[in-house]
Order: C-alpha cells, then structure tokens, then sequence
C-alpha cells in the first residue's frame, strides 16, 4: 500500500514538473499559457499600437497603449480639462463655442483615424461630439485638438465620426429626426415633417482644415451609425437606420414594430455631380467653426451662416434603402468593401449585405416600393448571406486581415467569431459583460493589423474593487492570431467608452513632435526670451508678458497691481525639447491652472478683490528647484498710486 501511495506521489511530482517546463499544455490557466507575458511590456519598451478610445460622457479621448493596456493621456477635446486647462485659458476657451453658446461638455463617441489609399496613416483622429452636434480633428504630432466644426441642422450626432478611405470627408448623420429648419411645431406631426440630416464635411489634403460642404436630407428616421465603402464600393457610406415607423412616444416599443428597418446606401460622388450642376439648396444655418492655430497658439471661432443642402427625395440616384432586420445599430463595412453587415439589435442572425448585388438591382431597378421617393432594394436581391443564430443582441463587428468578422452581442455578453463568405461560427468568447463596441488595429480599413480585438464592456460588476455605486466601466483584450481568441487582459477605461480606433504606433510615434522652436511662437502676446518681459497697464486692464524656465518666472516679483485691476498674465515656456512643461496657477484666479507646453504661451486672467501679497507658483514639477519656482504679487487699494514696477533676483 505504502508503494502504491508513493509512487503516485512521484507521477503527481512529474505532471506538476512537466507542466511547469511547458510540455503539458492541456491547462488553459493563466500562468501556464503564460497570458501575463502577452500582455507584459517591459520597463522602457513601448507597446505595439495606440488604442484611442472614446470617453463617452466625459467628452474626451483617451490614448491607451495596447497590448498593455496602460493609459498614456486624455486628450481634452469636448469638455474643459482642469489639468491642462483645456476650455480655461484664454486661448482655448473659443474651441467651446458653439450656436447656443459657450458649451464646455459633450458626449463624445465614435473616433475614426485618417487615411490614404485606404490604409491609415496616422495624422489626424476624429471624434464626434454627440449632444450639441460637432465634429473634432486631433493632430496626431502634438495630441491636441485643433479643430472642431458644429453640424446645422442636426440632433444627436451619432453616426459619426467615420472618414472615407482617402479623407475626402469625415460624415456626421444625425440621431434624432428634427423639424428642418426648426420651427414650432406639434410633435404629434412627427411623421412626415421632421427629418434626418447627414453632413458630408471635407477635409483638406494636406493641411486637414474642415469645412462643411453638404447635407443630405432624409426621411424621419433615426440614424445610428455608418461606415464608408471602400475598394470597388469607394464613394458610397453606409448608415443604420431605425424608426422607419416615424414614431415619437414610447420608442422601445413604437420603434421596434416593423419587421425591418434599413441601411442607407449614400452615393456621395453622385452628390458631388450634383453639387457641381448646382442641384442644391443654400439653407440658412447657424454654426460654429472653431480652429486653433498652432502657430499662434490661439483658437478663434468664426460663425457661419448657411448650408448646401441635397434632398434625397427629389434626386434619383443619392440614396437607397436596404432593409435590414431589425433596429440595426452597427452598420461595418468589410476590408474588400463588398461586404455591409447590418446588426439587427432585435434579430438573431447578422444579416450580411453585398455591394455587387446592389449595383446589380439597382441597374435592373429590383425594387419595393420607396419611402419618400428613395428606392427601396428587394432584401432578397442584396443580400450576401447570413450568420444563422450567432447570439443575442448584436451591435457591432469588427474585421481581422484573414477574411473574419468579430461581432459584439450586447445581451448574451459575448464576442462570436465567423467566416465572411461562408457565414459559419468559428469561435465564440465571453466578455464581463453586456459588451457595446468592438475595435480591431485597422479593422475600419483596407488593411487591418488584425493581432488584438478590444471589447468595450458597459458593465463590470464584480471585476473590480468596488468604488461605490458607480464602477468604472471597462476593455477586454483578446489576442486573435489563432483560430480561437483569448482573453488577454481588463483594463478600466476613462468614462463610457463607446467605440475606438486603433493604429501601429510606429506609423505615429515617428511624426511625433519633439522640438518646439521659440523662433515659430507667434502668439500675439508671446515673448522669445527674457528681453521681451514687461508689465503694461491700459486703465484697469494690466498685461504681464512672463517668461517661465527651470526653475524660475521672470519677474517674480510684481507691485503696483490694484483692486480692481483686470490682469491677463500671459507666459510663455522658454523649454524647446519637449516633456519640459511648466504650469502657473494663482491664488485667487478664477481659472484653472495653466499647463504650458514647450515653446508655447498661454493666459489667464486674475481680478484681485483683496488687498495683500499674493504668491504664484509652478504646478508641474520641473526640476530640483520645482518648489522654488514661485513667485509674488502685491495688490494695493484701487486709490493707490503707487506705479507698477517688477524684478527679478533683486533684494
């Protein structure tokens, strides 16, 4: 008895020892399919691709490193940002102007990278600002926004912002039918009255500067998402729509009647032939157009006044619908562009749509019937196939380089993988939980990278420490270079992220900024060194051009300042080499600190109310000497007449 006990204690020892040499490979476990290393980027190396992830309701864009899930920056676009006063200073406040006002918070979506040729080159994200109707462009050598233009005659801006295979446009479709133009009216006579508006904003070859050049106006349906053709189907996008109902009240059930809804195949080069012919309406408009030159490190907003408008109605030839079952919320287009995949969020199956078939019926005009004069397609006659029974809830695929697609099943919590052309599963995992979107490197593009898929989780009970009633939300990494996926790796996420975009981050670090010339600063209050500091009064109003280096301000010493003065304080970062910015903040203003980049200048304004001294200081640790970095200002009652004077190194 006693040999037998021992010698399966020895078996035991040697299964355990050849699992630990990596011969048994059976177990699945983390450590012994050595999941940490997939994820593991060394002390000083870099991750493979930049992941850049909506922040949802915080109005941002978050810049993640995959595969290691790290956070590297939030990169204010929307919303003000506090840290690197963002909406704050005097130099960005004009970015969040909008028609209604100063706007300093939206909702933020759907980011879409630049590209060439179909392939993405890394210059510029752009990302849609869904409450109050915008579209921004973040230039990818800085990681700053320079550029957001307000949508006209728009109403929740979902289906957007997706970007044609040579950035010929960035598209920005509507949520929520309106009256077009505005007007009182009953929203009992929704149907019929209020439309969809989808804006086709162009963008500049070269210096990326937006402009909107047409809207297309639509039925009164909500459009939800989109995607551009590519290949064979370049110069079309594809948009979901839902509510073919027209309905107002009670949408979860109203809006879910019909046994379809559709795609809308939009032929935006048809649009442009009729551009040309002059076959369009100018409607008054009211927007905003915001840009920030990064020469003068100064945004201005410039209000325009009238749109191009084509009516789909009334041009053969703009628009066609594709039925879709039912309530279709993604709309994806497959790397060839034969492919359109409408994801019925209320059916089973995916129903998978081909662009050949569509010219085909198009030409020998197979249609049924038209929803206010726009033809609808026979389903039978464009339909490429079906995923049959791939589960519950579908939103959203995604495309590897390998002819497979990634779908994202919100309610059965899972992503399922499955063969273009064939239709058959071929793997299913599960994601913790109710997943919304799905993003593959590249897989909005001819050419995905196709080595990670990132699932965008709504809900994340009992995956993290708990943080009180509200738990950060959540992306799951899965390695997809085999024919099963595997789960990598959770990490939390910065707001709700919806969908995201991701690149190899060798095709951006290398445009990556490094030196910012002093020489180049052109910022009407800047100074290029030391010689040019000095404190100017007009009246009340006070300017103070400051310099700042490690680890002092020039002066750092002011008197004359009174109660009631208006004192802007503009500083400009002497540094040149980047990751040497400086921050001011001082006591009493009304702002947030200031955080200045290399070679930059920016302002702020402070309108002391009390007599005393008052210390400035350095609130971005830039040296040794970081605490000595500081500064005062003595303010003297309004009837004083004591004169300005300010120094430096003097006792």
């Amino acid at each position: 008895m006693k040999k037998i006990i021992k010698s399966t204690l020895l078996i035991g020892l040697a299964l355990v020892l050849a699992n630990c040499n990596g011969v048994d490979k059976s177990n699945k476990g983390a450590i012994a399919s050595n999941v940490a290393e997939k994820v593991y980027v060394a002390p000083g190396e870099h991750d493979e691709f930049y992941a850049f992830i909506s922040g949802g309701f915080s109005g941002q864009l978050s810049v993640y490193g995959l595969p290691s899930g790290r956070l590297f920056k939030v990169i204010p676009v929307f919303s003000q940002d506090a840290e690197k006063a963002y909406g704050y200073n005097e130099e960005t406040k004009p970015m969040l102007n909008t028609s209604h006002g100063f706007v300093p918070w939206d909702d933020s979506h759907h980011p879409d990278i630049s590209q060439t040729n179909g392939e993405l080159d890394g210059r510029w994200v752009f990302i849609n600002g869904n409450n109050t109707p915008r579209i921004a462009k973040i230039d990818l050598t800085t990681f700053e926004t320079t550029e957001i233009i307000e949508v006209p005659n728009s109403a929740g801006n979902h289906s957007s912002s997706f970007v044609t295979e040579n950035t010929e446009y960035v598209v920005a479709g509507t949520r929520f039918s309106v009256p077009i133009p505005q007007r009182d009216i009953s929203i009992k006579e929704y149907k019929g009255n209020f439309k969809g508006s989808l804006s086709f904003i162009s963008v500049d070859p070269e210096e990326g500067h937006m402009d909107l050049a047409f809207q297309v106006l639509m039925p009164g349906f909500d459009y939800d998402l989109a995607h551009p053709g590519r290949g064979a189907s370049h110069g079309w996008m594809f948009f979901s729509t839902y509510n073919s109902e027209e309905s107002h009240t009670l949408m979860e059930v109203n809006a879910s009647q019909n046994d379809k809804d559709f795609i809308a195949a939009v032929n935006w080069k048809k649009a442009e032939e009729y551009i040309k012919e002059g076959k369009f309406k100018t409607m008054p408009a009211n927007y905003a157009h915001n840009v920030y030159d990064e020469k003068t490190h100064t945004a201005t907003s410039t209000m325009k006044k009238e749109v191009r408008v084509l009516d789909a109605s009334e041009l053969p030839g703009l628009v066609y619908l594709l039925p879709t079952p039912k309530s279709p919320h993604g709309c994806d287009v497959d790397p060839t562009g034969e492919y359109i995949v409408g994801n019925g969020k209320l059916s089973a199956d995916l129903t998978v749509h081909s662009f050949s078939k569509m010219l085909q019926a198009i030409e020998n005009k197979k249609f049924d019937g038209d929803a206010y004069g726009i033809p609808i397609l026979k389903f039978e006659d464009v339909l490429a196939g079906s995923v049959a029974q791939a589960g519950l809830g579908p939103l959203h695929t995604e495309f590897d380089a390998n002819g497979y697609g990634y779908t994202t099943f919100f309610i059965s919590s899972e992503v399922v993988k499955w063969k273009l052309g064939t239709w058959e599963v071929i793997d299913r995992k599960p994601t913790y939980y109710s997943v919304g979107h799905i993003m593959i490197p590249g897989g909005n593009s001819r050419k995905p990278f196709g080595k990670y898929a990132v699932a965008m989780n709504k809900i994340t009970k009992d995956r993290y420490l708990p943080t009180g009633p509200e738990v950060t939300q959540s992306a799951q990494l899965y390695d997809i270079t085999g024919e099963k996926m595997e789960l990598l790796l959770d990490f939390p996420t910065i707001g709700e992220p919806h969908y995201a975009a991701g690149i190899a981050a060798d095709i951006v670090k290398a445009n990556s900024k490094k030196i910012f010339k002093l020489e180049e600063n052109k910022h009407k209050y800047g100074v290029q060194s030391d010689a040019g500091v000095r404190i100017e009064r007009n009246g009340k109003e006070v300017h103070v051009y400051m310099t700042m280096i490690r680890s002092h301000f020039n002066p750092d010493n002011i008197e004359g300042i009174k109660v009631g003065d208006k004192v802007y304080f503009h500083v400009t970062n002497l540094e040149q080499d980047y990751d040497v910015p400086h921050g001011i903040s001082m006591i009493g203003a009304n702002t947030s600190e200031l955080l200045i980049m290399p070679g930059q200048t920016e302002t702020f304004v402070w309108e002391p109310k009390q007599v005393g001294v008052w210390p400035f200081y350095c609130t971005d640790f830039c040296s040794a000497l970081h605490q000595e970095m500081q500064g005062y200002v003595r303010v003297s009652p309004a009837s004083s007449d004591l004169d300005l004077s300010w120094s430096l190194g003097e006792d």
